[in-house]
């Protein structure tokens, strides 16, 4: 039996809000990660979510809300991922000519709100190190988003100094008025705090090119950047932590400091669309799924199978056919078309792309190995430590199959292995969870 699924609908694309329409229409050009650039007309009110879902109905995307638009200064060696709330075209006007859009994944953009305690380190907020009993997640976010609290951010970090190429360890405090460092010690009297940033007339960038371009003492660099600033270095505040973790809660406190409520309300809103199409359509189907019908070609003409075990039993079985007819070229090719994989790159360029996309856990990609071109690379990240694994081709029976415990689990090809990791931890620390993406817009 020859048996093929048809597309049934067309997925309508996202329709613009009225009061959208009547705005005037802007140039805007947006960059995917393989430097392919893409002109889009928006109106001048469209927010960076609105322009994200354009992007993922016209590059086909799945829209899990975990793309992200993110303005990328080259050569400042800065990037940062606007929120959803921002108006595009008013970050267009406030950026550099060297400035530009790039359309990507970020798995980390609202990871806060779902393990507050992994961003905010106990020692590093004064105000669970002025509470004797342990602090539960609701409280902590509550204490950051409620106006009438005052929570604090502390610790030291490298503070670039202006004009010269060093650096100096200094003590810092994170409050809602602004970033100050101490001028003695650790002390928090007034007379010895120095304002180094106001938080409503700047923004927080990532710093990609820290040790290479200015000299910074660990990888973990992050600045703020006046709005009004045209890439004058001396009006940036180049900051560097020890670590990921102490990186990632500097940056966190200081979008919610400035945003508060609306960070929490842009993190709900697709949950309540999401909420709200439930109750329109069948939750037991996608709408990939819904849009496909089961013909049978085995016959003179093709029929629509209308018997859902019927359907079934013929997916599989021809499923199976195809598998076994193609076992080989199956095994060799089938995984270079997913997401996952990426093919012939670098260890240093796969830690690039899961720093990029959020170091999140379960966040992963494969690639071919370097030093076995039999073999392929999983490199998964766990509690933001990025780590690889090898995974072997091994027979048996005459038969090849893939492994990363040393044949102890083997799979036919690495789909079946990818799956099966989604479900299952294993050997690894933790399931697969988010892949690393590339669009090509």
């Amino acid at each position: 039996m020859s048996f093929l699924f048809c597309t049934k609908q067309k997925q309508n694309p996202p329709q613009p809000s009225p009061d959208i329409t009547a705005f005037p229409k802007r140039i805007v050009k947006i960059f995917s990660e393989d430097g392919m650039g893409k002109v889009v007309e928006i109106p001048a009110n469209m927010t960076a979510r609105d322009l994200c879902q354009l992007l993922v109905y016209k590059s086909h995307c799945v829209d899990d809300n975990s793309w992200a638009l993110v303005e990328h200064h080259p050569l400042l060696g800065l990037e940062r991922c606007l929120e959803d709330h921002e108006l595009v075209v008013q970050v267009q006007a406030s950026m550099n000519s060297d400035g530009r859009f790039l359309f990507r994944k970020n798995y980390a953009k609202y990871e806060f709100f779902r393990n507050p305690l992994t961003f905010f380190p106990e020692h590093m907020v004064a105000w669970c190190q002025e509470t004797n009993h342990a602090i539960l997640p609701s409280q902590l976010l509550q204490n950051f988003l409620a106006t009438n609290s005052c929570p604090e951010i502390q610790g030291h970090l490298y503070m670039k100094e202006v004009g010269r190429k060093s650096w100096k360890k200094v003590y810092m405090f994170l409050r809602r008025s602004g970033l100050y460092c101490s001028t003695k010690g650790t002390s928090k009297e007034p007379r010895h705090l120095q304002l180094l940033a106001d938080l409503e007339d700047s923004n927080i960038f990532t710093v990609i090119t820290g040790k290479k371009q200015h000299g910074a003492p660990t990888d973990y660099g992050f600045c703020i950047k006046p709005n009004k600033s045209r890439g004058d270095m001396k009006e940036l505040r180049m900051l560097c932590a020890e670590d990921e973790q102490s990186r990632s809660c500097w940056m966190t406190a200081f979008r919610i400091f400035k945003y508060g409520i609306v960070l929490y309300q842009n993190y709900k809103i697709p949950q309540q669309r999401k909420t709200l199409l439930s109750h329109f359509s069948a939750p037991v189907r996608s709408v990939s799924e819904n849009s496909l019908v089961a013909m049978d070609f085995s016959g003179r003409i093709g029929r629509v199978i209308d018997n859902p075990v019927e359907a079934q039993s013929a997916a599989m079985e021809e499923g199976h056919a195809w598998r076994v007819r193609d076992a080989r070229l199956f095994v060799t090719f089938i995984h270079i078309a997913q997401l996952w994989f990426h093919g012939r790159i670098t260890r240093e360029e796969s830690h690039r792309i899961v720093h990029q996309q959020g170091q999140v856990d379960g966040l992963f990609l494969l690639r071919v190995s370097q030093s076995n071109p039999k073999a392929f690379v999983l490199t998964l990240c766990h509690h933001q430590k990025i780590k690889h694994f090898q995974i072997l081709p091994c027979e048996e029976d005459g038969q090849g199959f893939f492994s990363l415990d040393d044949g102890a689990t083997k799979f036919t090809d690495l789909i079946q292995l990818v799956e099966f990791y989604q479900l299952n931890r294993g050997v690894l620390p933790c399931k697969l969870k988010h892949p690393c993406t590339v669009v090509a817009l």
